[in-house]
């Protein structure tokens, strides 16, 4: 694999995996951030494609009205409502939530937006730091707290949270200390989410190793330039290195997985960690 592989591809409406599930209706709302490329879009595409209503954000609007676009494209069941927003603003969190409860019932939360930084401990940004820990960890935090309280005003009393983890979450790498602490962080908001759901609101992660989306190729240079090494060397010893499947997951076939953890074929899954890294963290040689 080389650089021109690492392209976010495009979804089609055959790679949008249908679930059977009652509750995927157009009256249910899925709440998925990062939604203007990558697997936030994925995302929002494939519940579309399993009948709910999508309420879409990121603070990119050029990028949501594309997800927008897309789905009309697709012909898909449910509509997708774009709502700009900055997850580093509590105002706009709160906005956002109210904008969704407008749209029908919030079901489902994708606690998806992320951003990367190449540093090492020592020259790492603080700002960049701080900036990093509001979008992928506080936001997903005030996020699930201000969402709770719809889930459990729906006709079940039920709902479900599910956050985008990653391998980071369980080792790491050098010169991605906010990035590691992150996930970290996000697998502890899954498990108390869970601790205090009593079985009705649920929380499940999804953890990859590097999938196709901007994020990965916007860090090729920064990482390879911080290791000494080629682009093409970045992408054969440091993403495919230690994984047993010599290919990167597409963002759909993570947006799939999400679906799955919030129908009811996952309703076993609650405070878990969905691990598709190809075998990457836990098979050695």
């Amino acid at each position: 694999m080389t650089r021109d592989d690492v392209t976010p591809p495009t979804v089609t409406a055959d790679d949008i995996h249908r679930i059977d599930d009652d509750a995927f209706t157009d009256r249910n709302v899925c709440l998925v951030t990062g939604a203007g490329s990558g697997i936030g879009r994925a995302t929002a595409l494939a519940a579309a494609g399993n009948g709910l209503t999508v309420a879409a954000t990121d603070v990119d609007e050029e990028g949501l009205e594309g997800t927008v676009d897309r789905g009309a494209e697709l012909g898909l069941e449910g509509e997708i409502e774009s709502i700009v927003a900055d997850l580093t603003r509590d105002d706009d969190l709160e906005r956002l939530v109210e904008a969704a409860a407008e749209l029908g019932d919030i079901k489902y939360l994708a606690n998806i937006a992320g951003t990367q930084h190449i540093d090492s401990i020592e020259e790492f940004p603080m700002e960049t730091y701080d900036r990093m820990h509001e979008i992928m960890l506080r936001a997903p935090l005030y996020l699930s707290k201000l969402c709770i309280p719809h889930f459990r005003e729906t006709a079940d009393g039920r709902g479900c949270v599910g956050n985008m983890g990653s391998v980071h979450g369980h080792y790491v790498t050098s010169d991605k200390v906010a990035y590691n602490v992150s996930k970290f962080g996000l697998r502890g908001l899954t498990q108390s989410i869970a601790a205090e759901g009593d079985g009705e609101v649920r929380a499940y992660s999804v953890s990859t190793g590097y999938v196709q989306t901007p994020l990965v190729t916007d860090q090729l240079t920064d990482t390879a330039e911080q290791r000494g090494i080629s682009v093409d060397e970045v992408i054969e010893d440091v993403m495919l290195g230690q994984s047993r499947v010599n290919e990167m997951m597409e963002p759909i076939d993570v947006a799939n997985l999400f679906l799955f953890g919030f129908s009811d074929l996952g309703r076993h899954l609650n405070g878990g960690d969905l691990m598709f890294d190809g075998g990457m963290t836990l098979t050695y040689e």
